[in-house]
């Protein structure tokens, strides 16, 4: 393409219009040569260089894109399009939608919910939401591959931005459907597996309540064994640990209120762990009042917290959920006698889930020490049942690359062998998850 048509266009473009260009270009062009484009000459050199303009069709595409068809008819009389000609993907392209589409106050808003992510200095220093998706690709939260952390943005900025990108995402799964089969899928594995990319994954948070100063509720020796197992393994696990210690209801409110308004943009999961006694639909605070499970859990929902949404939400309560002890049967054939802990003395945890605490809201689960009316127990030298049986599995399924249901019926099958007080105990997992997870050992880099 002549260098003077060229430069009769770059005459027409002003600086915002340069910029949108050199965004749609960051498939084909080297993003940090990118950032030295002061004009549209710039650009064309730059494409010129990789061969882009040896005909008009990608330039048309480009100026199309950006809705100056007004210059096509500079490009009229070039060489007629080959087919070697590139093309703009279909994901910058819907990338440019949601920037034309995007108010000032959207703007804003994304740059808000996205600054604990990537950075407040960063993300002040973008002036377009094109500048907020390039920060974006760059710190790896946004690729064609990897849109479900723009998603939960875009659905609080406004619905019908959230659309665009839904709409997108339908349209390339359909199309991945027809693609050779020899090509790697890029949606399948998001189908069946929870996306596990960030580091550390994200936050694990323990709630020890060890001793208490209402309701008559005994202190719960051996907790503290719980507390170090949980550090340690959620640790191995990918996990930035937090513990809270002795929490009123209303401080175990609070922590998990708080909890719920971060933001989980750069998290694939979260953890909560909340070792305490326990009454029907709820656990105890120290001081002796109630928490209800659900409200614990409702911090969480996608309306609340919506950079949580799609991702699993893993909540492990020990605590009873009633007062009942849970007898066993001889199977037939009967198996050998199993031997419950020899160090320490057991004690309760002693409240029953209600029916409605695993709502419909998806990709929750709550792994229960027992089931409903029952009691669970605690070893007052090495720790409760439940906890250290689920630190072990763990650390096993770590190995072998199991999912977290998989660990979790081991943990039903080795705590339920148990005789405790010539009772039994059978741990409880309920869930609306929509995938697999799958937890392995990581070392977290710091950032």
């Amino acid at each position: 393409m002549d260098r003077l048509t060229l430069a009769r266009i770059d005459d027409e473009l002003g600086s915002s219009e340069v910029a949108a260009l050199c965004f749609l270009c960051r498939d084909v062009l080297n993003k940090k040569a990118l950032e030295t484009v002061k004009d549209g000459k710039d650009l064309f050199k730059q494409l010129d260089e990789k061969d882009l303009l040896s005909n008009r069709q990608f330039l048309s595409q480009l100026l199309e894109t950006i809705k100056r068809v007004d210059l096509l008819s500079l490009l009229e009389g070039d060489e007629p399009q080959t087919d070697s000609s590139p093309f703009l993907s279909d994901y910058r392209v819907m990338l440019y939608n949601l920037y034309e589409d995007m108010t000032e106050k959207h703007f804003k808003k994304m740059k808000f919910l996205l600054g604990d992510s990537v950075g407040r200095g960063q993300i002040e220093l973008c002036t377009t939401a094109l500048a907020v998706f390039s920060l974006m690709e760059n710190s790896r939260l946004l690729s064609r591959q990897r849109l479900d952390q723009l998603l939960p943005i875009l659905q609080q900025c406004d619905m019908q931005l959230a659309k665009i990108l839904q709409s997108y995402m339908n349209d390339d799964l359909s199309s991945d459907g027809d693609a050779d089969a020899n090509e790697e899928p890029v949606f399948h594995e998001q189908q069946e597996y929870y996306t596990l990319r960030f580091n550390p994954l994200g936050t694990c948070l323990v709630i020890n309540n060890e001793h208490f100063s209402g309701g008559g509720l005994k202190n719960r020796l051996g907790t503290q064994q719980d507390e170090k197992s949980l550090r340690r393994v959620f640790g191995k696990l990918g996990f930035q640990v937090e513990v809270h210690s002795d929490l009123t209801a209303g401080g175990i409110r609070s922590v998990l209120e708080g909890l719920g308004k971060r933001s989980f943009v750069a998290a694939d999961v979260l953890v909560v762990c909340v070792l305490s006694h326990g009454d029907k639909e709820c656990v105890f605070g120290t001081d002796g009042l109630k928490v209800a499970l659900g409200d614990m859990r409702r911090p969480f929902t996608s309306e609340r917290a919506p950079t949580l949404a799609g991702k699993p939400k893993v909540f492990f309560i020990q605590a009873c959920q009633g007062s009942n002890l849970q007898r066993g049967a001889v199977p037939c054939p009967p198996r050998p006698q199993e031997q419950g802990p020899s160090r320490g003395s057991l004690e309760e945890d002693a409240g029953p889930l209600p029916a409605e605490l695993v709502a419909e809201d998806a990709d929750f689960l709550m792994g229960m020490a027992t089931v409903q009316d029952c009691k669970s127990f605690r070893n007052t030298s090495t720790g409760s049942i439940f906890i250290q049986e689920l630190c072990r599995q763990l650390l096993v399924s770590a190995k072998r690359s199991d999912d977290l249901l998989s660990t979790l019926t081991r943990v039903n099958r080795e705590v339920s062998k148990g005789d405790y007080q010539s009772s039994k105990q059978m741990p409880q997992p309920m869930y609306t998850l929509t995938k697999k997870l799958v937890l392995k050992e990581m070392t977290i880099v710091e950032h």
